[in-house]
């Protein structure tokens, strides 16, 4: 089989996603993390909008948490 005739199937995701990264001084150099969300055009106020459009099962139980945290704690 060449390599003309690879066929990428189109209901894959790309494995690294387009997210750029910050690093702590380009952070603080913008003002802070309040300054430096705020020239990004982020606000709290759409973070939370973003989570309410989440469903229930999305969020961890109790329960969960506490598993998980107590996984965390055996494993440092």
């Amino acid at each position: 089989m060449g390599k003309r005739n690879i066929k990428i199937s189109d209901d894959t995701q790309n494995s690294s996603p387009r997210l750029k990264s910050y690093s702590v001084d380009e952070i603080m150099a913008a003002g802070g993390t309040t300054a430096f969300a705020e020239k990004m055009g982020k606000s709290w106020q759409s973070l939370v909008a973003h989570l309410e459009k989440l469903p229930k099962d999305a969020f961890l139980t109790d329960e969960e948490v506490d598993e998980a945290i107590k996984t965390l704690n055996e494993t440092k």
